[in-house]
């Protein structure tokens, strides 16, 4: 299971710090991500975090968001500074090991959170 928390409304500017909680998997053995869908848009890769560590961003957080994992507690983190409304959407963890061809791809992915919902006010 994947638990994402941590969503909430803030201003344009301000920071939020979800997270996602999982159990029932080797954590350590999958690569995480993040994805939001947006109301009447599709589902959009936001960040990636394999299981060797490295990290990939969609160009539209690169710079304002930051994926990490904590393979001793099961958990990933995206803190988000500089939100903008644009980013106003549900917010997804997944768990996978896409190659790196498809791992911007939702499709790719065999275990989803619930989704956790950010609001940025202009």
């Amino acid at each position: 299971q994947l638990q994402a928390s941590g969503g909430g409304l803030v201003q344009a500017g301000g920071s939020l710090r979800p997270s996602c909680a999982t159990s029932g998997l080797t954590f350590s053995r999958y690569g995480m991500a993040w994805f939001r869908q947006a109301p009447g848009k599709e589902r959009e890769f936001v960040a990636t975090v394999r299981s060797t560590g490295s990290t990939y961003y969609a160009d539209s957080v690169k710079g304002r968001f930051t994926i990490s994992r904590d393979n001793a507690k099961n958990t990933v983190l995206l803190p988000m500074n500089s939100l903008k409304p644009e980013d106003t959407a549900v917010y997804y963890c997944a768990a996978g090991n896409p190659v790196v061809t498809y791992m911007r791809s939702w499709r790719a992915y065999n275990y989803w959170g619930q989704g956790t919902l950010v609001t940025v006010s202009s």
